[in-house]
């Protein structure tokens, strides 16, 4: 299919599209909470992506030796690594040597993002980022260093493109809402996108 035809079907049937991908967003949660109850992290002879036979099963370290000592979440990968961040868990290479390189400073400022739609606005969140990432990691080639130049849509994301690169693969999945879609409008903490704002 070409892109004009994929376009065409999606502004035809955009209640439809929505719907499918609110289904689709909910059904990942669901697994992901079931994953979550029934055991957090499955031993790698049982994970469906390693070879139980291989002989490098033996070599590789368990997730739950890994992972266990780290804070819980409730989806993805089942930690928290902001909060193992935070609580001194871990540190990031850029906090274990400061003078490593030319890394620049972790970010402050605060992002709102406002799609004018049902769901809360997004507040962005720099310094979280900036602890584990250069700026280039995610500038120019992912997001546009000036806000509102991206286009960032939840149908990519939920693609795997832009927030979803990371998203899903080593942080938390797109489809905890909440976490990103953290501020309702009207709300005192709600700015005009780009502003700084405080949680």
């Amino acid at each position: 299919m070409n892109a004009l035809i994929v376009k065409r079907f999606y502004m035809n049937n955009w209640f439809f599209v929505r719907w499918v991908l609110g289904l689709a967003a909910f059904m990942m949660l669901l697994a992901d909470a079931s994953g979550a109850a029934a055991n957090a992290w499955a031993p790698l002879a049982k994970d469906d992506l390693h070879d139980p036979k291989g002989p490098g099963i033996t070599l590789l370290q368990e997730p739950s030796e890994g992972l266990g000592t780290l804070p819980r979440d409730k989806v993805g990968n089942m930690v928290n690594w902001v909060q193992a961040v935070s609580k001194g868990v871990i540190s990031p290479l850029r906090v274990q040597n400061p003078s490593m390189g030319n890394l620049p400073p972790m970010q402050e400022p605060e992002i709102m993002m406002d799609k004018k739609g049902s769901m809360n606005m997004v507040l962005f969140p720099h310094k979280v980022h900036t602890m584990w990432l250069e700026c280039s990691n995610c500038h120019p080639a992912i997001f546009e260093t000036k806000v509102g130049a991206s286009n960032i849509m939840m149908e990519k994301i939920l693609n795997g493109e832009q927030c979803g690169l990371c998203h899903g693969a080593v942080a938390f999945p797109p489809t905890d809402c909440n976490r990103c879609h953290s501020v309702p409008h009207g709300s005192q903490n709600a700015k005009p996108a780009g502003k700084a704002a405080r949680p």
